[in-house]
């Protein structure tokens, strides 16, 4: 009776094993199921062919494994935490390397990426500080401005402040805003939700993209977009 099952790794001839797939043809003549394979290393009781194939289609292919966060990925059956852990490690340093062949101007794709970048400065200061990402069309970083900084509950945000800067950066097409909660909470307060409004509307009147507004603390981070905000 014939079977439908992925072979093991090591029930395939050794030409066709990733591994050896990989040192004989380049990593460009692999699967996405094989290259997902050889980060994964081993797959349990079913293979590590077949943990990776069920992964990336629960998550998507590709494109959807990148948007995964740790969490996601460890409820993949024959997952768990550990294996997802090191998948998402294999996609940072994959968007690290793609950053310092651009010419080391970090890529805001999404929240996480401003949030990767914020966190080191700003998540332990004891008084808030605001910063202004600017942007060019690919959501490039051009420089970080910071535009207010107070006492341990408030800082200043003022569209005036955030749009000057803005003016003065030549090839801005769009901007994030963030500052940092000393409390260490992330939680947006009414104040955060109403400046990240008419931020939201000022920029759209002079033509700039409203891309977020991050909010930065010990203990994690917080998109208002992704909060319904706006």
């Amino acid at each position: 009776m014939s079977s439908s099952r992925t072979l093991r790794v090591r029930e395939q001839p050794p030409g066709d094993r990733p591994r050896e797939r990989l040192l004989a043809l380049g990593p460009a003549a692999l699967s996405d199921a094989e290259v997902l394979a050889l980060v994964l290393g081993t797959g349990g009781r079913d293979g590590v062919m077949a943990l990776a194939a069920r992964v990336l289609a629960t998550v998507g292919g590709p494109g959807g494994l990148a948007r995964c966060s740790e969490t996601e990925l460890a409820a993949v059956k024959g997952m768990g935490l550990a294996k997802a852990a090191e998948v998402v490690a294999a996609l940072e340093l994959g968007r690290r390397a793609a950053r310092a062949l651009a010419g080391e101007r970090p890529q805001i794709v999404r929240p996480e990426d401003a949030a990767a970048l914020l966190t080191p400065r700003l998540a332990h200061l004891q008084r808030e500080e605001s910063v202004v990402l600017l942007l060019d069309r690919r959501h490039r970083v051009l420089r970080e401005v910071s535009v207010g900084v107070g006492g341990v509950a408030h800082a200043p945000m003022e569209p005036r402040e955030v749009f000057s800067a803005a003016f003065r950066e030549p090839g801005v097409a769009a901007l994030l805003v963030a500052h940092n909660h000393p409390s260490g909470e992330p939680t947006p307060s009414a104040d955060d939700l109403a400046i990240t409004r008419r931020l939201a509307r000022g920029a759209d009147l002079i033509g700039l993209e409203f891309v977020d507004h991050i909010i930065i603390a010990a203990t994690g981070w917080k998109s208002l977009v992704e909060a319904g905000a706006l």
